[in-house]
């Protein structure tokens, strides 16, 4: 690679005047062969002639100059880079200089002693610069805090090899693909932990200044670089290249891939952070692995503000991949009561996705279960929102503590004037497809996954909102009767929801459970539930204490771990009352009746399924097998010649 593809960046060569930016710059760009260009060269005569005349510039006078020399750095950056020597003395007078710039831009510094500089400028002849305005400019100098210092006590070889060191020492250790809300916060995050990061955003159709706006926001971070040319991106990495995507899932990340591969080289590793499904990335793993080519499936969980500030992390894919990124996103991922990292090795091919697609199912039924103790509170308790916000207050303060409850009780008392915004809200649920998806994968591993599947039905039910309104004229309200205990019915529904809570993630962890055997991913179930204790959406105490649980008993079922069985023993009948009073009063409660038909179905020794095999039996000839014979053997009944 030749020296002219190597180096694509501006690095603007900034001091006072006698500092030798000057010349520095000319032979660094010599070396680096892009243009050099000098901003003395850029001032209108009408500055030239006040310098001569013994007149320091204001403010006023810099602006033109300053817009001219930002246009020229633009067009420098498109064509390939370039080093500009400028004084730059202040904050506001760099960020106008780089305002159009697309390429990243490296600040140089040279600094040196008083009695240096005046020794250089009296030396210097002919220049429309006045040594005694030197006063003019230490005064008004701003030293950057970011950047490269060098003292020009030095001979400008030694200055220019320092630089071009210190050059071949910032190319960045990884790279993200996507500045959407996500990927910006990563990124952020990434550099808040002294990491050296790249990132690059598309200019694609309406997100042409994505890059520029988000690099100039962050132009002081000297361990961030921000592109929107994919091959400047690609040079700014460290080999073997560590790239993270952060792009919508589906043909987006195919169409990043295509762009990427032929530019990636053996060993380097793809990460792709966003909803993916796991097939897709299971097809994605095996696909650059013929390149060479790592890929790792990660779910990332928790947000914006977890991004920026420590989600949990689900990585999977190949072994030695995640050995090679394990400091990066540990650094990044929210910790543990313990300090350790919310994330850990999931397993092989796409377990790290399917983990965060039921992650997301949990979530979609946990958040269900919330809005329907909040339905069955407003509409059969008849208790305020003021007052269901404190009751959520007061739960989150014990055993049902959870971060889902806890903003629940914030958002419902905030008021748009006199308005709650939640009753100015459109009452139809919006969804991504996780939910959906996980309830998909559950029915090809043959798993029940009713209170998830339940969840999802209701938000597409929701989204019925012109036919159920035509409906609610049709049919009316429920007549129930008026006299309500309050009491016993918010005791009740506190029972339900801590039973429902449980068999939630208790259907959830026994699909992963299932799911990893089938495919041989061996998930440690205890070290699942710990990188969701915290920074994740679905972070809580029971959470915390499932740790613990899988951990002693890793191949049990929640539901027959005895803490979890006198739990809902003592709580069961709750869950069974509060589902009977909320369909009495005409109200849906989906993942509650999900909750308790799925703890009702799994404690029968004797279900009903016997008739529906004499049933396949009686119309397919679909045979069965008897109680009162092995199991081994298999029976068919010719049905209607029944004595």
């Amino acid at each position: 690679m030749n020296r002219a593809t190597a180096y694509r960046e501006i690095i603007v060569v900034l001091g006072v005047s006698g500092s030798g930016k000057s010349t520095i710059g000319a032979m660094l760009a010599k070396h680096m062969q892009v243009p050099f260009d000098d901003a003395d060269d850029f001032h209108p005569i009408v500055n030239k002639e006040k310098m001569a005349a013994g007149q320091p510039l204001n403010d006023e006078d810099r602006t033109p100059w300053l817009e001219t020399l930002a246009y020229h750095i633009a067009d420098r950056s498109r064509q390939g880079g370039g080093v500009l020597a400028c004084s730059a003395l202040k904050e506001k007078y760099r960020k106008a200089l780089v305002r159009y710039c697309s390429s990243p831009v490296r600040w140089v510094h040279l600094d040196g002693s008083r009695e240096l500089l005046e020794e250089r400028l009296s030396d210097r002849q002919g220049h429309f610069f006045k040594p005694h305005l030197l006063d003019s400019q230490l005064d008004t100098l701003e030293p950057p805090t970011y950047g490269w210092r060098l003292d020009i006590k030095e001979k400008p070889e030694a200055i220019v090899s320092q630089i071009i060191e210190l050059m071949k020492m910032e190319k960045a250790d990884f790279g993200l693909v996507g500045l959407g809300v996500m990927g910006k916060s990563l990124v952020l995050n990434l550099a808040s932990r002294g990491i050296a990061v790249s990132a690059y955003n598309k200019p694609r159709t309406g997100e042409e200044r994505v890059a520029k706006e988000f690099a100039a926001a962050h132009a002081d971070r000297d361990n961030l670089q921000v592109y929107d040319d994919l091959p400047q991106f690609l040079e700014s990495l460290h080999s073997p290249k560590k790239i993270m995507l952060m792009v919508s899932a589906g043909p987006a990340v195919d169409a990043v891939l295509d762009e990427l591969i032929p530019q990636l080289e053996p060993g380097d590793i793809v990460i792709d952070g966003g909803n993916s499904h796991y097939y897709d990335t299971k097809r994605r793993v095996n696909f650059l692995r013929e390149h060479g080519i790592h890929f790792v499936g990660c779910g990332v969980s928790g947000g914006e503000e977890g991004a920026l500030k420590g989600p949990s992390i689900m990585p999977g894919g190949n072994l030695d991949a995640y050995s090679a990124i394990a400091k990066y996103l540990e650094a990044i991922a929210a910790t543990d009561k313990n300090g350790r990292a919310c994330c850990t090795y999931i397993g092989e091919e796409g377990s790290g996705h399917f983990v965060k697609m039921v992650h997301n199912g949990i979530e979609y039924a946990e958040m269900q279960l919330i809005a329907e103790a909040y339905l069955l509170l407003r509409e059969r308790a008849a208790m305020t929102i003021e007052e269901i916000a404190a009751l959520f207050s007061e739960w989150n303060q014990g055993e049902l503590q959870s971060y889902l409850l806890e903003i629940s009780a914030e958002l419902l008392p905030f008021k748009e004037g006199d308005d709650y915004l939640v009753d100015l809200i459109y009452d139809a649920a919006q969804q991504k497809g996780t939910g959906g998806w996980s309830t998909t994968a559950a029915l090809d591993v043959g798993v029940p996954f009713s209170t998830v599947s339940e969840s999802v039905m209701a938000r597409h039910l929701s989204a019925l909102k012109p036919l159920r309104v035509i409906a609610a004229a049709k049919y009316g309200r429920v007549c129930v009767p008026d006299d309500v205990d309050r009491t016993s019915l918010v005791e009740s529904l506190r029972h339900a929801y801590a039973s429902a809570r449980v068999v939630n993630h208790a259907i959830g962890f026994e699909m992963i459970r299932r799911t990893s055997d089938q495919y041989a991913w061996q998930i440690n179930l205890s070290e699942l539930a710990r990188i969701w204790t915290n920074g994740c959406i679905i972070r809580s105490g029971l959470m915390e204490d499932l740790v613990s649980a899988f951990e002693k008993f890793p191949d049990t079922h929640l539901l027959l771990i005895d803490t979890y069985v006198e739990l809902l023993k003592a709580k069961r009948q709750g869950l069974s009352s509060t589902v009977a009073k909320g369909i009495e009063a005409g109200l849906s409660l989906p993942v509650f009746s999900a909750s308790v038909n799925y703890l009702n179905g799994f404690t029968a020794e004797q279900s009903s399924a016997n008739i529906i095999q004499a049933q396949r039996d009686y119309f397919g000839a679909h045979t069965y097998r008897r109680k009162d014979k092995s199991l081994d053997q298999i029976f068919h009944t010719d049905w209607t010649k029944h004595s």
